[in-house]
């Protein structure tokens, strides 16, 4: 049954494609003129949005490992940092911290007499960095939880410090167990791009946006949008499983 209803959206749709009445998918039909330059402006915005990712992504896998470590100290007072600035980090929604970031961090600048323009591009970069090294900070310490105690009990026994015992110990441990739940962030980064649209970021959905305002069509051109960044997903969704594989963390290897 599911496979015949599938069927019939699928001849409706395309049945829709080459009819003058409601359906409007002339606007990114690849064999008309008019439709391939449309197509060519939206694809032309994934580029931004894989770079800001990718940028952002680095970033927050650095800054998420800083933040982590202090959150296995025996020190109270550098555990109350980890906690604090993970607690208060993930509360904020992603939208208001964009223009936080991008409005307010200027203003800050300048009160400090330096001049430091941020655009659409680092402002994205940064907001998705800061916002997912909370995120990463607790993938790092569910990680770093999971190695047995014996491990770090017999590197203290052979004279390591913490920063060798976490350097040649554990994280090669813990790197294995959370590549897996990293990707999924950075899954959730390459979505949360879309955000970047609103402060001018030429990225996927500002494209089909301004499309839309041109076209009048936003059925047919945000289908377009889902579809690339369906694609997208599944192709970072592929890589991902292949370096499992690599590096040994698919359980079923």
């Amino acid at each position: 049954m599911t496979k015949i209803v599938l069927s019939l959206s699928l001849v409706a749709l395309l049945a829709g494609c080459s009819s003058s009445g409601t359906w409007g998918w002339y606007v990114i039909d690849p064999t008309t003129k008019s439709g391939w330059i449309n197509i060519t402006f939206l694809v032309s915005g994934m580029w931004n949005t894989i770079l800001i990712s990718v940028i952002a992504a680095a970033i927050s896998i650095v800054v998420g490992l800083i933040v982590a470590l202090p959150g296995q100290s025996s020190k109270r007072g550098w555990r109350i940092v980890n906690r604090v600035y993970v607690e208060l980090v993930r509360s904020i929604p992603l939208l208001p911290m964009l223009f936080w970031v991008f409005y307010g961090l200027p203003i800050i600048f300048k009160s400090m007499g330096m001049n430091v323009p941020i655009d659409p591009f680092w402002g994205a970069i940064i907001t998705l960095a800061i916002s997912d090294s909370a995120f990463t900070a607790e993938i790092y310490r569910s990680g770093i939880q999971s190695i047995a105690r014996g491990q770090r009990e017999a590197a203290q026994t052979v004279g390591l410090n913490y920063f060798q015992t976490m350097r040649y110990v554990i994280m090669p441990q813990a790197i294995r167990r959370i590549l897996p739940p990293l990707a999924n962030q950075f899954i959730y980064i390459v979505k949360m791009s879309a955000f970047a649209s609103v402060i001018g970021m030429q990225e996927l959905t500002r494209r089909a946006n301004e499309l839309v305002v041109t076209e009048y069509r936003p059925l047919e051109i945000y289908s377009l949008l889902i579809v690339e960044y369906l694609i997208l997903v599944l192709i970072i969704s592929a890589g991902v499983r292949w370096l499992e594989r690599r590096m040994g963390s698919d359980e079923r290897q």
